[in-house]
C-alpha cells in the first residue's frame, strides 16, 4: 500500500507526523497488504530537498530543541560559511537547508510488527522543516510484507 501525506509544516522545526503514518500502516493491515503475521516494513520518503525525516526523542521537547540549535549552528544563514554560498537565488535560508537535509535523511525504513510500527517507547517520526517560511511537504509512505 502506498499513502502520500500532504504535511503543513508552519514554520522551522522537527513536525510530529508519527500519527499520520500509523494511520497508513493499520489501513494496509485492514486491507491485508502485509503479510498474515501483519509484519513487514514502513518506508517514508520526502519528496523535498529542502526537508527531511527523523526519527528522535518524542518525550522531552528540550531534546528537540537542541538538535535544533546544534544544526543551525552547524549549518548558519549568516556568517562566513554562508557568505560563501553560490545557491542564494530562493533567499538566505535555501542552502543551508539543501545542506540540513543531506545531513539528515530523505528516507527511513521501520519495521511492522503485529500491525503497528515497531518504534521504541520515546521515539517519534518527525518532519524537520529547514526553510524559515511555512511550507506544504510531500511524504510518501509505503507499507508491504
Amino acid at each position: 500500500m502506498i499513502a502520500v501525506l500532504s504535511i503543513h509544516a508552519p514554520h522551522p522545526g522537527l513536525h510530529l507526523i508519527t500519527g499520520q503514518i500509523e494511520e497508513v500502516v493499520a489501513a494496509a493491515a485492514q486491507k491485508s497488504v502485509l503479510a498474515e503475521d501483519l509484519s513487514g516494513l514502513c518506508t517514508v520518503f520526502i519528496r523535498h530537498t529542502s526537508a527531511s525525516l527523523i526519527i528522535q526523542e518524542n518525550a522531552d521537547r528540550s531534546a528537540r530543541n537542541d538538535l535544533e540549535r546544534w544544526l543551525n549552528k552547524l549549518v548558519p544563514e549568516t556568517g562566513p560559511t554562508a557568505a560563501a554560498f553560490t545557491h542564494t537565488s530562493e533567499g538566505p535560508d535555501d542552502m543551508p537547508s539543501h545542506i540540513k537535509s543531506a545531513l539528515t535523511a530523505t528516507s527511513l525504513s521501520i519495521p511492522v510488527i503485529d500491525g503497528r510500527l515497531a518504534l521504541g517507547t520515546w521515539q517519534g517520526v518527525y518532519l524537520w522543516e529547514h526553510r524559515r517560511s511555512a511550507h506544504h511537504r510531500e511524504v510518501v509512505v509505503h507499507v508491504g510484507p
